[in-house]
């Protein structure tokens, strides 16, 4: 695959975002690069466009597919495996939010629960800082239960929601 100019900033650019975002830059720049691409693509190819080891190819796929970024597909007369990505970005930040819940917010809830529970026998924790913990668990599941509202609704709504902005603050009233 031929990379324009236009191309290979936004797949450097993608790697350099993927390591803020604490993603492998070679993991998002393979996932860059498949979004871009119009056809799928087999690891050597991928091996040659991004002038990557092919090892690290390998296992940057298998990263991606934990995720449910990328899936093999397999081309008529070709033993090869070939990748791609889903190309609409609102399935992507979906894919990638549930990803991330699973991953950070459910061990992160479990975690606080636990900590609440057994803040209750515990008599050498001040009652300042069980007050701190019992309230970020309060706010993660809030934000848990925002997180299961929102993923149900139609992407028209979302998106209609997400471009009223802060004039939602007129329906809801003064705070």
């Amino acid at each position: 695959m031929q990379l324009t100019p236009v191309m290979e900033k936004y797949v450097l650019h993608w790697g350099e975002m993927g390591t803020r975002w604490g993603v492998n830059r070679t993991v998002a720049q393979i996932h860059a690069l498949l979004y871009l691409s119009s056809t799928p693509l087999n690891a050597e190819e991928i091996t040659e466009t991004l002038g990557v080891a092919r090892s690290n190819v390998s296992t940057s796929i298998k990263e991606l597919q934990s995720w449910q970024l990328v899936k093999v597909v397999h081309l008529l007369r070709d033993r090869r495996d070939h990748f791609e990505t889903m190309k609409d970005p609102w399935e992507l930040f979906y894919v990638i939010m549930e990803g991330r819940k699973q991953r950070e917010l459910d061990p992160t809830l479990s975690l606080l629960r636990e900590c609440v529970l057994d803040g209750e026998e515990d008599k050498q924790t001040p009652a300042g800082v069980k007050q701190r913990i019992k309230e970020v668990l309060e706010f993660m599941e809030t934000l848990d239960t925002w997180h299961g509202q929102i993923k149900g609704l139609p992407k028209t709504t979302l998106l209609k929601l997400i471009k009223l902005g802060a004039k939602v603050q007129s329906f809801l009233g003064k705070p």
